[in-house]
């Protein structure tokens, strides 16, 4: 049986439209999901909403309308961006399903049987926008008597009974813990924040709310819900059947959380804590990725430059936007982004240098061999050094991608795609086939043979785009595997398959209108 692979986006927060940051994570999850995939490992790919809490309870009474169906309505969205944008998800999770109030009661009640809740008041700053709570030494003072918490959203002051978390009592098992596995918290940046903020000492956390009902009902506690965090965390564990069993053995615990580097104190804190208590198997790793900055600035509404990124990919083409977020932004650092970088990116590695490999190849070969496969014809050692050039660009691209180092990974494909380019230039098939159509044959052939695997190694990030290349090629297998199997090219030859001559895949981009929305 195929070894599990588990990996999770954030639920997003959908009290408002998704937006590109939404849409990188989503994407990126999405790569390493397929790239799984294709080292033929069974993969559980979960993304979803997270749609409790005070925030979605304020943005209903401002619309005039009732909750749930707000919820329904900004869920829908990002259920249609992940479709938009290829995200090849198993489930699509959202937190109101029966499910999911089912399996966050149970870890519940397992906290509570460890002796880990009691019933106290809660007085102390929460923030509304980040569903909250931070000490006094966190905060900032800005000018009016305003509070800033540490993402610099404004803090209310807050009573009201709760359950607590005894958090406190968990402060060095995590230490302990962190010190055992040291990759459980990436890239190390993160890791020393969380570091940091758990030998500052922890205090034990509010864990319900009584101030509004929309939320997972606390078992045995009438007027209290679950604090949003307790229940939009256990949706990694619902997705993996808990607590009736289902898949829960194969796929728990989970290989990948991948989140924004704002909640890694939720996901690398909180969350270890809850399931140590109740005594379930901790993630593997937690990688918390950086922000996206439109043309160096962090996003806002109050600036006006979020970016819709469906409004992105119908200008510019869904695998143009996934290959730029995933090529330019080093994966864990924060990354810019504009118009310009994106039509840039596209048309210099894509569009001119492995679309117009593609098409210049297979055109060739379409209209000047009738589209069959080329013969062995007459070898050089040449051809031999290119094939293990983009060998060795996919197999270092296969070791990156595999330690999350996205765009290393994309620079060493390119490596692949400019050897192929050099030698396509000094070859000169072109010229070869009336001088020395043997040594031609032998040209395109070695081409065919780059072009295929090359196409094979991107697809988790460029899947549509990959796929068609693989498809003028008469290739369904997109997995690691065909990257050994040295005998495809000799079969398709003595079936007969043909080239038909090619439409191209990577058209050149033009700049468009601005696509900041309001």
């Amino acid at each position: 049986m195929a070894e599990p692979y588990y990996i999770t986006t954030a639920i997003h927060y959908p009290n408002g439209k998704p937006h590109i940051g939404h849409a990188y994570e989503m994407i990126a999850a999405d790569a390493i999901a397929r790239f799984h995939r294709q080292a033929g490992r069974d993969v559980r790919f979960q993304t979803g909403t997270d749609e409790h809490g005070l925030k979605m309870v304020q943005t209903a009474r401002k619309r005039a309308m009732e909750v749930r169906d707000l919820a329904d309505e900004m869920s829908s969205y990002f259920h249609e961006m992940a479709d938009r944008l290829d995200i090849s998800y198993d489930r699509f999770i959202r937190t109101v399903e029966p499910a999911h109030y089912a399996a966050s009661q149970a870890i519940w009640q397992a906290m509570a049987g460890a002796g880990d809740l009691y019933l106290s008041r809660y007085e102390g700053w929460y923030s509304v926008r980040d569903e909250a709570f931070y000490e006094e030494k966190e905060l900032t003072d800005e000018e009016g008597g305003v509070r800033l918490s540490p993402q610099g959203t404004p803090v209310e002051w807050t009573a009201e009974e709760t359950w607590f978390f005894r958090l406190s009592k968990y402060q060095q098992r995590l230490l302990d813990f962190y010190a055992a596995n040291p990759e459980f918290i990436q890239p190390e940046s993160r890791r020393n924040e969380v570091l940091r903020f758990v030998e500052g000492g922890l205090a034990d956390l509010s864990v319900s709310r009584t101030s509004f009902d929309w939320g997972v009902p606390v078992p045995g506690s009438p007027g209290h819900v679950m604090y949003v965090w307790v229940d939009a965390l256990t949706n990694y564990l619902t997705g993996a059947g808990y607590p009736d069993g289902g898949d829960t053995a194969r796929f728990w615990p989970a290989d990948l959380h991948l989140i924004g580097k704002d909640i890694v104190r939720f996901h690398a804190v909180y969350w270890p804590a809850f399931l140590m208590s109740a005594q379930l198997a901790l993630p593997r790793r937690v990688f918390g990725h950086g922000f996206l900055l439109n043309r160096g600035e962090k996003m806002s509404k109050s600036t006006g430059n979020v970016v819709d990124p469906m409004a992105l990919a119908e200008l510019y083409g869904v695998d143009a936007l996934r290959y730029f977020l995933m090529r330019d932004i080093s994966f864990g650092q924060d990354g810019t982004f504009s118009d310009e970088a994106i039509v840039t990116r596209a048309n210099a590695d894509l569009a001119n240098s492995f679309g117009n490999l593609a098409q210049r190849t297979l055109s060739f070969i379409a209209k000047n061999l009738e589209g069959a496969l080329p013969l062995p014809g007459r070898s050089d050692p040449a051809d031999a050094a290119l094939l293990e050039q983009v060998a060795e660009a996919g197999a270092q691209f296969r070791r990156e991608f595999a330690e999350l180092s996205l765009s290393q990974a994309l620079e060493s494909w390119m490596r692949g795609v400019f050897a192929c380019n050099q030698y396509i230039d000094a070859q000169a098939p072109w010229s070869l086939r009336k001088t020395d159509p043997e040594r031609m044959h032998a040209v395109l052939g070695t081409l065919v043979r780059a072009i295929r695997d090359l196409a094979i190694v991107v697809w988790p990030v460029i899947p549509t785009s990959a796929g068609r290349v693989l498809d003028q090629l008469g290739q369904d297998a997109r997995d690691h595997a065909a990257l050994d199997d040295g005998g495809w090219y000799q079969r398709a030859s003595e079936a007969g398959f043909r080239i038909a001559p090619p439409a191209p895949i990577f058209p050149r981009l033009t700049l468009q209108e601005v696509t900041e929305t309001a």
